[in-house]
């Protein structure tokens, strides 16, 4: 059964016509009247009574045309999906620190190379970003977490976690020792991220090596966004561990104090996508691209 047959099928149908239908398809009548007989022959049904006044379509005909249609209906929606207008769109989920902290330098930089292609962005945390891409959302993921065998992950950046603090005492102290008193440092009140991101993740492993388990935190907050979290922090509610470019900007205003964690708390952002989806051209620009931006970092 081809798709040819099927459409002369239809047309036919909705023609009344066979000399109508050829005309619609530009197709010669005695084409169209072979793709209705290898399509009955196939079938082994007879979907059409011809007359020499009239055309009647058979109880099984009319069932075959609605399924023609539906089929034929999916066809242009898979052909529109893959159209050069849609390939210009790539469907991006990122997690917090790559939405909010690389997005903004990496996007204006590739439209810059690439004017015709235009995002679309969902921010969420790493485990969303996985279950987006696995679910058909989303053409590319950036997150802090390496998905399972369905997904292929390409390491891109590198980010470590570090402790921010206020700008006061007894912090301030604490700073001018080397090596920062990092088990002193977490007995103070302290923020943490969701469970579900990559940061947080990335920090309970760094707990988990000093053989520290959240019961033993002073847990006054839990919270998603970053920024709140440097908010409350500058503003003398307590500590936290976040990624160190998000922190950056609040260090180089001298709005909080960082300190350092040992090299354990290292983490990676990785560009994901389904192992089984065919990259379109527009794809793998953008994947090549955030690859180069970030290699010699």
């Amino acid at each position: 059964m081809e798709l040819k047959q099927l459409r002369s099928f239809v047309c036919v149908v909705q023609c009344g016509s066979f000399t109508k239908a050829s005309e619609k398809l530009y197709l010669s009548q005695p084409t169209v009247s072979a793709h209705i007989q290898a399509l009955e022959e196939e079938l082994g049904k007879r979907l059409l009574l011809r007359t020499t006044k009239n055309l009647e379509v058979t109880p099984i005909g009319q069932e075959v045309y609605r399924r023609a249609v539906d089929i034929l209906e999916l066809q242009n929606q898979m052909v529109d999906l893959c159209s050069y207008k849609k390939q210009r769109v790539i469907r991006l989920g990122a997690s917090t620190v790559p939405s909010a902290y690389l997005l903004p330098h990496l996007l204006p930089e590739f439209g810059t190379l690439y004017p015709e292609i235009y995002f679309t962005v969902q921010q969420t945390n790493s485990q969303g970003v996985l279950d987006g891409l696995l679910d058909g959302l989303f053409d590319v993921g950036l997150l802090g977490l390496k998905g399972d065998d369905r997904l292929t992950c390409i390491p891109f950046c590198e980010d470590r976690i570090v402790l921010i603090a206020p700008v006061a005492e007894p912090y301030l102290s604490l700073r001018g020792q080397q090596p920062p008193p990092l088990t002193e440092l977490l007995t103070q009140p302290i923020i943490l991220r969701e469970k579900s991101s990559g940061s947080r993740k990335t920090a309970d492993l760094f707990l988990d090596s000093m053989g520290i388990h959240e019961d033993q935190l002073h847990v006054i907050a839990r919270m998603n966004d970053q920024e709140a979290i440097k908010n409350l922090v500058a503003g003398g509610l307590g500590v936290s561990l976040i990624s160190e470019r998000a922190a950056r900007n609040f260090v180089e205003e001298k709005r909080v104090l960082k300190f350092d964690l040992p090299s354990n708390s290292g983490r990676t952002f990785y560009l994901a996508y389904r192992r089984e989806h065919i990259l379109r051209p527009c794809t793998k620009n953008f994947l090549s691209f955030a690859r180069e931006k970030y290699a010699n970092e």
